[in-house]
């Protein structure tokens, strides 16, 4: 199926439901959801699902899925890079925009449950991962990626995954705020990293080839916040012809003939973040011709073998679908996390950052 356009106040509940029940059917005992039935899960993708199934109104899978995390958190606060079958499946790195991220999730989850107890819950877990992350933080601003077995920074950073870091330094705090033990050193952080990513673009892949070949690389600062929108749509034009395949979707790498429903979804919220909402309208209509017949979605197509490609349908990739739906129709009260920089207030008032304070710190 294809031409699904969407707008708001009409979130399709019958068509993706299935979708939810897809997570929900590959979701463990334990709560872990892995990639695909048989799959590992890692933490970052993990919690993507998760914020799913928080859409599809599955709240308790939701909050098993995060219990997990915390059960099987590292005393450091971080988790490997992947766990299967109830079990470590690599131990070569912990990655820091993977640990980062269950601060998105918790707050996603929290602003469409309002449940206070949940965040209370899950405050110590939110409080360690951050202090894990914090402790790679360089003296000019970005983020290590990982650290290897032995726990030793890998010294580089990642402009995806610092620009994801960002976004969930941003719901931390609020966090933070929420339980009335606000962090001013998280926001100071995020400061600092919103800084380097926008005028120190030289302390990221310093020791590796440039990743300006991937679509993530040019659409995450929009999708984060890191990019203010009053530059963000022109931010996204210099380069819309390198990832965006008319009809089909976003590559994830300009020079491959690729096309993925993940990094689709995401270009989606981005647009939105730019206020570029026809176009994110139409991106995610060409979407559904990749989905499946149990309402999962294949990982992407390769246009010159015209073939689905890989053979999988990630769970994660569903979590995305419900994501860009949800931002689309405004349905939940988590559909602007993604479209929007939102810090509280002392008083626990939620104030959209204006343009003229985000330009300013940039």
């Amino acid at each position: 199926m294809s031409g699904l356009f969407l707008s708001r106040g009409m979130f399709p509940h019958e068509f993706l439901r299935p979708t939810v029940q897809y997570l929900l059917n590959t979701q463990q005992k334990d709560g872990a959801i892995p990639w695909f039935e048989g799959g590992y899960a890692d933490p970052w993708d993990h919690v993507e699902a998760a914020m799913g199934l928080s859409i599809g109104g599955e709240y308790d899978a939701a909050e098993k899925a995060y219990q997990w995390l915390m059960d099987v958190q590292l005393t450091d606060g971080s988790w490997w890079a992947a766990y299967r079958d109830n079990a470590i499946d690599n131990r070569e790195r912990r990655e820091t925009n993977f640990v980062a991220y269950v601060a998105t999730g918790i707050w996603h989850h929290y602003l469409i449950t309002e449940n206070r107890q949940f965040l209370k819950t899950m405050y110590p877990m939110v409080e360690k991962a951050i202090g894990f992350v914090l402790n790679l933080q360089t003296q000019h601003g970005e983020i290590h990626w990982a650290v290897n077995a032995d726990g030793k920074a890998r010294e580089d950073a990642l402009i995806t995954g610092c620009s994801s870091i960002y976004k969930s330094l941003e719901c931390a705090y609020n966090i933070s705020v929420t339980l009335d033990c606000e962090r001013r050193d998280w926001l100071h952080a995020r400061q600092r990293l919103g800084n380097t990513l926008r005028h120190h673009r030289d302390r990221f892949d310093r020791t590796w080839e440039s990743k300006a070949r991937y679509s993530m690389d040019w659409f995450y600062p929009v999708l984060t916040g890191v990019i203010p929108k009053a530059q963000a749509k022109s931010h996204l034009q210099k380069r819309w012809d390198d990832f965006v395949i008319a009809e089909m979707g976003c590559r994830c790498v300009s020079d491959e003939p690729w096309v993925t429903v993940a990094e689709s979804c995401e270009l989606t919220m981005a647009l939105l973040a730019a206020g570029d909402h026809a176009r994110a309208v139409t991106v995610y209509s060409w979407l559904h011709q990749w989905r499946a017949k149990d309402g999962a979605y294949w990982t992407g197509y390769q246009l010159v073998e015209d073939l689905l490609w890989p053979d999988e349908k990630p769970t994660w990739t569903a979590g995305a679908i419900l994501l860009a739906a949800d931002a689309l129709t405004e349905y939940t009260a988590a559909s602007r996390l993604f479209t929007q920089v939102c810090l509280l207030d002392s008083s626990h008032q939620s104030e959209s950052i204006n343009e003229r304070q985000l330009l300013k710190e940039s």
